[in-house]
């Protein structure tokens, strides 16, 4: 009787297609977010607004958001690249949390917002719809 042996070690699943689009998305939508929140923070009379200004808060309070924002779009993104299943949930919270600070932007920039947000429900669109749970 020949004796098998059983391999033990965890496969590691390389990423699909779909994934690595949602990951390279977050990586754009997360360096956008630190531009647009370094320009916020640095110099905010590049912006022009009408006299009511941004929706809530200053352009600083939104530069720190959508610098957090930003680096932690990006930081999903490798996660995904990495194929971690943490990234995955972290990349929908946040992008949709995007897409709603995107809103504050709006009397700003309403087209550069409207893009940013439609960036993110096709990331979360990618994340949900086209997920492959046995890959990961």
């Amino acid at each position: 009787m020949a004796a098998t042996t059983v391999d033990n070690r965890a496969q590691v699943a390389e990423p699909s297609g779909w994934i690595v689009f949602a990951g390279t998305m977050l990586v754009l939508v997360g360096t956008f977010n630190i531009i647009d929140a370094l320009v916020a923070l640095f110099n905010d009379k590049i912006y022009t607004v009408s006299k009511s200004g941004l929706i809530v808060w200053d352009f600083t309070a939104w530069g720190w958001i959508h610098l957090i924002l930003g680096i932690v779009l990006v930081i999903a993104a490798f996660g995904l690249f990495a194929g971690r299943g943490w990234a995955r949930w972290l990349a929908i919270v946040f992008a949709a949390l995007n897409a709603i600070a995107q809103i504050s932007f709006f009397t700003a920039y309403p087209l550069w917002s409207m893009l940013v947000i439609a960036l993110d429900v096709i990331i979360i669109y990618q994340l949900t719809a086209r997920w492959v749970p046995t890959e990961y």
